[in-house]
């Protein structure tokens, strides 16, 4: 028999976020009998997470330096309101072991892994040290910084080209440079160290084979203070834009029946937690080649954005779970075996975006309807006159769809698709509707380079649909009416 877990009592949880993020935190700690504790700023004085949270905390200020990355202003929230713990969500401080540290200086949980944990997966050369340490394969290339272009050359005459120039801190898809000869290293090497530094104020730069045509290959683990380290399954999250994910779906297609390989990927994925004492919700990536050898990429030591499509194969609410392993609290499986999965889950990003560019296009909201088919999860973040600015991620909302099998599942995302409309912003819903009906990614074979061979984003159709617009907007309207 399978008891529950016992929490350790209320606490009071500080959100240093916002967005469906926050939301989604909020919605969390209710369940747990926690009180969230939401922040808004200048920028957003009616921010839609605030909605889901008992109390309200005002940050001032509009940029994020001086709000939601302003660790003295929020040390200062925790101090005032008396706060037992801080989920940082992702981005933003999610992964700052200096600020982690702070907290717990100040004797307050961190809802994140470890300070130690943060700190060595956090720098690319030092967990891929760690990463060979523990037996996990690992690209070939550098496990420190080379500091010169002459010897980024003598390195990639030595593993063989092509070979990809990456930043040591940092992801993002930012500074990152394939480099195909000598040539293209002289070229680049100082560009690309500009840009990481720039990006992460680190322009330390690794040496890596390129692996051409990879899979994006990634496993969820959750750990707890006890040494308990679990694996809920893998995800693919090969469509990406300039090596950012737009689609992500579990289990992975190119894995497929394979049920082998998938254990010899998650269970390294645990090994390397392990190594690493890891003790909260975590993200192992893997580069995964045609060959179907994969190699460890790297640790998100956060909550990933793509977390909902496991929760829908698994059943577990990875959020409630991270904030149980936060306060010691029992997380209440027996054993791996446990953890089980069912059906297949994807998701698109809904961002703000030119679908064809997939630049950012800010704009303000002015209307939003929905009519979803069963099976559907939208996280988001959107509500009338909601405005989106340069000042943060253009994503305002993840689409999720669940089916029996694959097939199943793509078939719900087109209708849901079809059944989100978000007027006044430009999204990337035409570049998703495109992709979900093209074959290779309907028959699920797709790499990284999807996006650049495939090119969906030239298959939109760019004419202006009068009738369906109007009945767009006659179905709103008798909705707002009542009919």
């Amino acid at each position: 028999m399978i008891r529950l877990p016992k929490s350790n009592g209320s606490k009071r949880v500080l959100i240093a976020n916002r967005g469906e993020i926050a939301a989604r935190i909020a919605k969390a700690c209710r369940e747990l009998g926690h009180t969230a504790v939401g922040v808004w700023t200048d920028a957003e004085p009616n921010a839609y997470h605030l909605h889901y949270c008992d109390e309200w905390v005002h940050l001032p200020g509009k940029a994020n330096a001086e709000t939601y990355l302003n660790v003295k202003a929020i040390l200062e929230v925790v101090k005032k309101h008396k706060i037992d713990g801080v989920h940082p969500g992702y981005g933003f401080l999610s992964e700052n072991a200096d600020f982690a540290r702070a907290l717990d200086k100040a004797g307050v949980v961190f809802i994140a892994p470890n300070t130690e944990a943060i700190r060595v997966m956090g720098d690319k050369a030092t967990s891929k040290a760690l990463a060979q340490k523990a037996g996990v394969p690992v690209v070939p290339g550098t496990a420190e910084a080379v500091p010169t272009v002459e010897g980024a050359i003598k390195v990639a005459k030595e593993i063989g080209y092509p070979i990809l120039l990456k930043a040591v801190a940092g992801g993002g898809g930012r500074g990152m440079r394939a480099c195909m000869n000598e040539d293209d290293v002289k070229k680049n090497f100082e560009a690309v160290g500009r840009e990481a530094k720039a990006s992460f104020n680190n322009g330390d730069l690794l040496v890596e084979k390129l692996v051409l045509n990879p899979h994006h290959i990634e496993v969820q683990i959750l750990a707890d203070k006890k040494g308990n380290v679990y694996h809920f399954f893998e995800r693919e999250c090969s469509v990406q834009r300039r090596h950012q994910k737009i689609i992500e779906e579990a289990p992975s297609p190119f894995i497929g029946d394979d049920e082998k390989l998938r254990k010899d990927i998650c269970e390294t994925a645990v090994k390397l937690a392990k190594a690493v004492n890891y003790d909260s919700a975590g993200t192992v990536e893997f580069i995964m080649g045609e060959d179907r050898k994969f190699y460890f990429l790297e640790m998100n030591t956060r909550i990933q954005v793509e977390h909902p499509i496991t929760e829908e194969i698994t059943g577990i609410d990875l959020i409630v779970c991270m904030i149980q392993s936060a306060f010691g609290d029992d997380l209440g499986f027996p054993s791996q075996e446990w953890i089980t999965r069912s059906g297949h889950s994807i998701e698109c990003r809904i961002c703000a975006e030119d679908p064809i560019t997939m630049l950012p296009a800010p704009g303000k909201v002015t209307g939003f309807e929905t009519n979803f088919p069963q099976g559907t999860r939208f996280d988001h973040c959107i509500y009338r006159d909601l405005e989106v600015t340069p000042d943060f991620d253009p994503m305002v909302g993840k689409l999720v769809v669940t089916g029996i099998i694959r097939d199943v599942a793509v078939r719900k995302m087109r209708a849901a698709l079809d059944g989100l409309h978000i007027e006044g912003l430009k999204t990337n819903i035409p570049l998703h509707k495109v992709i979900m009906n093209e074959p290779k990614f309907c028959e699920g074979h797709y790499s990284t380079n999807y996006i650049s061979e495939t090119k969906p984003q030239d298959m939109i159709n760019c004419e202006f649909d009068h009738s369906s617009i109007y009945s767009k907007l006659a179905a709103i309207e008798a909705r707002q009416l009542g009919l």
